[in-house]
């Protein structure tokens, strides 16, 4: 694991993700909760766990990728963010989720935020786009809040969705 692509904030650790964050994916993405929103929905184990192996291959191969995310003073796990390309070619997507019991306290700007210049600043993403629900008004806040602006709308499977981006000055 490259220590150069930890981050830190005022309250969060964010390392990418690894085999040994896997029970903790399991819990996140198998409660509705916090994943029923999601692309895809909630997920069984196997799919979590096939999910991960290609986040990790991702870290490898791109160098960048899907963050746990962990408090700094006691090191619980809190839920996810990061970068990862988007299946349908819109590009490279912010993407985050919280444990529910996390959510609400500002944790979710925070990891984003962080993600958002790791991408821009490391990774050198020009662009990078983040998907919400047009119903989601909690990610849709937290998407405003870290300054991204909407710049398309979709519909998927009968869903409206809103398409934010932010887009870095060139070098």
């Amino acid at each position: 694991m490259n220590p150069a692509r930890h981050l830190h904030t005022g309250r969060l650790l964010l390392r990418p993700v690894s085999w040994r964050d896997l029970r903790h994916l399991i819990a996140l993405k198998g409660d509705p909760r916090a994943y029923a929103p999601m692309l895809g929905g909630v997920r069984p184990p196997l799919l979590v766990a096939e999910e991960l192996a290609e986040e990790v291959a991702a870290w490898a191969g791109r160098g960048y990728g899907i963050f746990a995310l962990h408090t700094r003073d006691t090191l619980r796990f809190v839920g996810i963010a990061g970068l990862q390309d988007r299946a349908d070619g819109r590009g490279v997507a912010l993407r985050f989720a919280l444990r529910p019991e996390e959510q609400g306290n500002g944790f979710a700007a925070e990891a984003a935020s962080a993600a958002l210049r790791f991408g821009h600043e490391r990774c050198e993403l020009r662009r990078i786009v983040a998907v919400a629900r047009e119903d989601n008004i909690g990610s849709r806040q937290v998407l405003g809040a870290i300054g991204m602006i909407e710049c398309d709308r979709f519909v998927r499977d009968g869903v409206p969705l809103i398409v934010f981006e932010s887009v870095s000055n060139p070098a």
